[in-house]
This record gives structure tokens, C-alpha cells and sequence, in this order.
């Protein structure tokens, strides 16, 4: 072991005097002096990963020549090592199951012999298999789990290509602005460390950010520039994919020649290498440019090859050796956690008897201290009594508050009703005084002998009258109606117009909410947009109104509360664009009536979605409200045989719906 690592530590610094040659030169020739075989490998597999993109077949040959001298001498890690690197060429060459099936066995042998390189490196491998497959999730899973390990890397190279991968994830689930922030780590971490390697990926990654926020011309300037990186680098994976993304945008903007000469480039380049990745890509370009060109021989040829090459990489065959080879992987893993869980029970069987004598020698104690437990059960039973107490005095105080809930919701009532019948009294008022001036008009026309004129006034008075009566009979209607809906429930269904209710109290709750508003009475300030959409099919259902009210009458009530709380909330500037609004609407859906109250308000975070129904939560400010208006309406809807349910988003407002079953 000591000559190995002398051997290395030769090699490491024989190498740093060579700075000026390339690396694949450089690891040439320290395999030429290496002479033991463990060094050979891990030289040999280094060559593999620089090969695996200038000459895929130049890298698998070096690949598979380290793994069978891994296997000859028993070198795991060198095994790991070649295994990933095998990986690496055949996912260049586009043979992604034969990739797949490398990366699984350099990833269990790095997971049974806890290599933490490697096996960050084979979640890399993973992510950019899956990357090629369009499955962005995996892809995203598997670039957070090489991510999460980038302590593990000493490859300052590896760690950028790790960033950067994890970057071009979040581009996948369309969440630009972690994109962002991630290749912008990568970019200041290339800085930072004084690596040009690398860089012609972060640039494409900008691009395709910019692309993605509709910034062409800025797009087209980081594709340039990465293609100059990675001719720099000689990365011609890179190049490829960075004429094809200018091949796009000058399609997107019908530059056709443009377009078809830049994508003509990277074609070379995809059928030089081979990247079949890059020829299915740019065959796609190029049949839909020489489409647009109305050239439908060139289209149908770019056509042609661009199934081939999807056919060679995508098979059926393909994709079910992969699949094939996924659910082996995650059986063995289901093994393992078995076996973990069996040597877990064990483990518990040990403690069981362990507990079992310890409970003997616990059992023996308490024989010999019986006297103490009768002396700890009277204190017990003292304790008992003094909780009984203080749960009596609970119920005593939750029936309070539910009380006060009621009368809470009967002040909202009152001043609707009181708002309902001002309009008809003052009718009566108005016309009453009307009335007298005109009868002492007439008055004053019969004493002159106008007779005629006396019976025209006669005949206003009588219209008065009647208009009196009218409104009079309005405000007995509006009472009558209104103490049937206040009076306590009789719990007896009765069959009830829900249309009208719904809108009954939509305008009791709104001018009950204006009627106590403590600011200037005179301006009433509290205004909100009331907006109706009753289904005229749903008819009559039997139900008990003074529940079902009061349920919508607080339903209602909290939905004004939340608009309110939202505009007093907003800046000037929001304020102008802020409409608070609540709507209330019925619909038949099968054999259940719906009645949904919506608002515009701030809506009700995730984090307390499950609390919004249990008695005594609240949101409102101490002295504002009981927490029992949400509880109590979800029990009466129960009752009924309904469901209570809300729908929500943060920032935008609330539906709660109430399912009331028909029959």
C-alpha cells in the first residue's frame, strides 16, 4: 500500500511539472512510468472521462481495459471508478441503457464500500441519463443528490459540472430564478478557483436562461460565447449544443438560412463525434427549417435521420432495459432495507429481554414499597378530582364563548335588518309629511271654493296613502322574514328557498359589517364589490334556515373581514389596483346543492389549513373573534349531511363550500 501511494505521490508531482501539456498527454504519460496496477487503473479511468467526449471510442477502450484490471486484481475502487467512467462514453455515444447499467454497478459497489466520491459522481451520471430521457424530476432528484455531495469531489472540474447540472434542473421544473442563482454559484466558483474548464457550460446555461425570458439577442451572445469556450476546451459535445441553440432561435425568428447554417455546424460536429444525442437534435432543426423553405426533399431526409437516431437511442428495446434495469436497482435497495430492518428487530428482541429483567428487578421494588403506591394513589385521586374541576369550568367557558359566537353572529343581523327596513320607513315618513301638506292645501282650496282642484289633491293624498301602506307592509315582510331567520332553531327541516336566503343575507351581512364600522360613519368607509351567480335550477331543499343562515351569514362575514384586512394592507399604489370583492353562488351538481362564498383576500397559509375548522383557532386579533364560527358551521353542515370544505392560494383568496345533499 505505502509503494502505491509513493508511486502516486511521484506521479502528482511529476505531473505539475508538465502544466504546459494537455491533460490527456499529461495522464498518457504517467501511465507510460506507472508500474504498479492499481495506479494503471486509476490513470486509465481518468483517461476514459477526458476521452469521452473528443473520441467516445478512444475513451471506452481505456474504460474497459481498467475495469477488467480492477477485476483481475480485486480493486474495487478501481472497478467503481471504471465503471463510472464506462458510463460517462456510453452516454456520450448515446447507448443510454449500456450507460445506465454501468452507472447502477459503480453505484452499488460505492454504496456497499462507502466511497463518497464516487458515489456522488454516479448521481451525476444518473441526473444527466435521466436529463437525456425528459424526465426533469429524476433529473432534478439525482442533481440535488450529487449537489448535496460536492464536499466529496477534489475535482474542481467535477464540482462546476455537478453545479451547473443542478442549475440546468431547476430550468426543467420552469423555476427560472433558482436557475439563475445556481449557475451564477458555478460561474463565481470557476472564477474563483481559476478553472477555464467548465466555463462553455455555464455560458450555455445562460443562454438558455435568457432564451427562456424572451431575451433573444442576449441569448444568442452567451451561445457564442460558449462555443468559443468549448472550442478552447475542445469540448465538442458543447459546441454542437450551442449551434443548435442558434439554429433554434434564428428558426423561432424565420432567419431559415441562418438557421440551417448554423445547424449544418453542429450537425458535423453531433456525426463527427459520434453524439447521437446532438444529431437527433439538429435533425429536428433542419426538417422544420427546410420545411419553412417549402424544400420538402431536404425536410423529408432531415426527417428520416432525425427517426433513426430517436429510434436507435428511444427504442421500445431501450427504454425497456432501462426500466429493467431501474427496478432491479430499487429491488436490491428493498433487500437491503429488509436486511437492515430484520437485523433492527433483532436488535429490538435484545432489548426486550433486557427490559423484561429490568421489570422484574422494577416489580420486586414496588413489592417492597406498596405502601408508598397507596400513599401515591390517594395524591392520584387528589389530582384526579382537581382535573374533573378544571374540565368542568372548560365546558362552563366553552359554552360561554359559543353563546357569545351567537350573539356575535345576531349583531350582524340586527344591523342588516335594521339597514333593511330603514329604506321603507323612511317611504312612510317621506309621504306622511307629504301627505299633510297636501291636505292642508286642500284645506285652504275649499275654503276659496275650488273644488275641482281640492279633489286632484284628494286624489295625491289617496296615491300617498297607498305608496304608506305599500312600504308599511314591506317592513312587516322584512321583520316577519328576518325573526324567522333569527329566531332560535326549532330543528325542524322545512323547505326553503336557498337562492333567496343566500342573497338575504349577502346584503344583511354586508350593511351589518357598514352599520358597525367604528370609522366615519358619514364617508363608510368599508366597501367591498358583492357579486351573485345563483343557479335558478336549484329551487327549494329542505334544510333548517336558521342554521344554514347562520352558517353563510358567517361565512360571509369572514370573507368581508379578509378583504378588508387585505386593502388596509396594500400601498397606495396597490390600493388603486386592489377591488376587494366577495361572491357568493349556488349550483346543482347530481344529487347535492352547492353554496360557495369566494373572496379576493390574502388567502389561508398551507400551514394552518388543517387548524381553520378545530374550535377556539383563530387569525383575527385577540378580542375579534372566538374561534368557534368556523367549528360551529362545520358541525351544523355535518348535520345536514353536507360537507364543509375551502379552497385557497396564498396571496389570491378563498372558496368555501358548502355541499348540502338534495334529499
Amino acid at each position: 500500500m505505502k509503494k502505491t501511494l509513493l508511486a502516486f505521490l511521484f506521479l502528482v508531482n511529476l505531473g505539475l511539472s508538465y502544466a504546459q501539456i494537455s491533460m490527456i498527454d499529461s495522464l498518457k504519460f504517467k501511465l507510460s512510468l506507472a508500474t504498479h496496477d492499481t495506479t494503471r487503473v486509476l490513470l486509465m479511468a481518468e483517461l476514459a472521462n477526458e476521452y469521452s467526449q473528443p473520441k467516445p471510442d478512444s475513451g471506452l477502450k481505456y474504460a474497459e481495459h481498467a475495469l477488467q484490471l480492477s477485476r483481475d486484481i480485486k480493486y474495487l475502487l478501481g472497478e467503481a471508478k471504471s465503471l463510472s467512467s464506462i458510463s460517462a462514453v456510453y452516454r456520450e455515444r448515446g447507448d443510454l441503457p449500456r450507460a445506465m447499467n454501468a452507472v447502477l454497478q459503480a453505484k452499488q459497489i460505492a454504496e456497499a464500500e462507502a466511497y463518497p466520491e464516487i458515489l456522488a459522481s454516479c448521481y451525476n451520471r444518473l441526473a444527466v441519463i435521466y436529463f437525456d430521457l425528459n424526465e426533469p424530476k429524476k433529473f432534478h432528484y439525482y442533481s440535488k443528490m450529487s449537489y448535496d455531495r460536492r464536499n466529496s469531489f477534489r475535482n474542481q472540474v467535477l464540482i462546476i459540472t455537478q453545479m451547473t447540472n443542478y442549475a440546468v434542473s431547476f430550468l426543467g421544473l420552469n423555476q427560472i430564478d433558482s436557475a439563475i442563482y445556481y449557475t451564477k454559484l458555478a460561474y463565481e466558483y470557476s472564477v474563483k478557483v481559476n478553472s477555464p474548464q467548465g466555463l462553455a457550460s455555464i455560458f450555455r446555461v445562460f443562454g438558455r436562461i435568457e432564451l427562456r425570458r424572451g431575451n433573444n439577442q442576449l441569448a444568442l451572445d452567451y451561445f457564442k460565447r460558449s462555443i468559443v469556450k468549448g472550442d478552447e476546451q475542445s469540448d465538442l459535445r458543447t459546441v454542437a449544443i450551442g449551434y443548435n441553440e442558434i439554429g433554434r432561435i434564428f428558426l423561432k425568428s424565420n432567419q431559415i438560412d441562418s438557421c440551417i447554417y448554423y445547424a449544418k455546424k453542429g450537425l458535423a460536429i453531433g456525426q463527427s463525434g459520434p453524439f447521437p444525442l446532438r444529431i437527433l437534435e439538429t435533425s429536428i432543426v433542419l426538417a422544420e427549417a427546410y420545411k419553412a423553405k417549402n424544400d420538402y426533399k431536404l425536410a423529408y431526409e432531415y426527417q428520416n435521420l432525425m427517426i433513426k437516431t430517436r429510434e436507435s437511442l428511444f427504442g421500445g428495446r431501450n427504454i425497456e432495459d432501462i426500466q429493467k434495469m431501474i427496478s432491479d436497482d430499487e429491488r436490491r435497495l428493498k433487500e437491503l432495507e429488509d436486511e437492515r430492518k430484520v437485523y433492527q428487530n433483532k436488535l429490538k428482541q435484545y432489548g426486550l429481554l433486557t427490559g423484561l429483567a429490568v421489570l422484574s428487578i422494577i416489580g420486586f421494588v414496588l413489592y417492597r414499597n406498596n405502601r408508598q403506591k397507596q400513599n401515591a394513589n390517594v395524591v392520584l385521586q387528589q389530582q384526579k378530582d382537581k382535573v374533573e374541576s378544571t374540565l368542568h369550568e372548560l365546558k362552563s367557558t366553552q359554552s360561554q364563548l359559543i353563546q357569545s359566537e351567537k350573539m356575535a353572529s345576531l349583531g350582524e343581523l340586527t344591523a342588516g335588518i335594521a339597514h333593511e327596513i330603514q329604506n321603507p320607513l323612511n317611504f312612510v315618513n317621506n309621504f306622511s309629511e307629504v301627505s299633510k301638506e297636501l291636505l292642508d292645501e286642500m284645506k285652504t282650496e275649499l275654503d276659496n271654493g275650488n273644488n275641482e282642484d281640492a279633489k286632484d289633491i284628494a286624489n295625491d293624498v289617496i296615491q300617498n296613502l297607498e305608496k304608506i301602506n305599500h312600504h308599511g307592509k314591506r317592513a312587516g315582510d322584512i321583520v316577519k322574514g328576518m325573526l324567522q331567520h333569527s329566531r332560535s332553531s326549532s330543528g325542524v327541516k322545512e323547505s326553503t328557498d336557498i337562492n333567496a336566503l343566500a342573497d338575504e343575507y349577502l346584503r344583511l351581512a354586508y350593511h351589518g359589517l357598514r352599520a358597525k364600522d367604528p370609522r366615519d360613519a358619514a364617508h363608510k368607509s368599508f366597501n367591498a364589490t358583492l357579486k351573485t351567480d345563483f343557479d335558478e335550477t336549484v329551487g327549494k331543499i329542505n334544510i333548517i334556515p336558521q342554521d344554514i343562515g347562520r352558517v353563510i351569514l358567517n361565512l360571509i362575514t369572514n370573507a368581508f373581514y379578509v378583504v378588508d384586512e387585505k386593502k388596509k394592507q396594500q400601498t397606495l399604489q396597490e390600493l388603486a389596483e386592489y377591488e376587494p370583492t366577495v361572491s357568493v353562488s349556488t349550483k346543482k351538481a347530481g344529487d347535492k346543492i352547492l353554496i360557495s362564498v369566494a373572496d379576493n383576500g390574502n388567502g389561508i397559509p398551507q400551514k394552518i389549513l388543517d387548524k381553520i375548522f378545530q374550535p377556539f383557532f383563530t387569525t383575527k386579533p385577540t378580542g375579534q373573534g372566538t374561534g368557534l364560527g368556523l367549528s360551529l358551521s362545520y358541525d351544523i353542515v355535518k348535520a345536514h349531511g353536507g360537507e364543509l370544505k375551502v379552497e385557497t392560494k396564498e396571496g389570491e383568496g378563498s372558496t368555501f363550500i358548502i355541499q348540502i345533499p338534495t334529499n
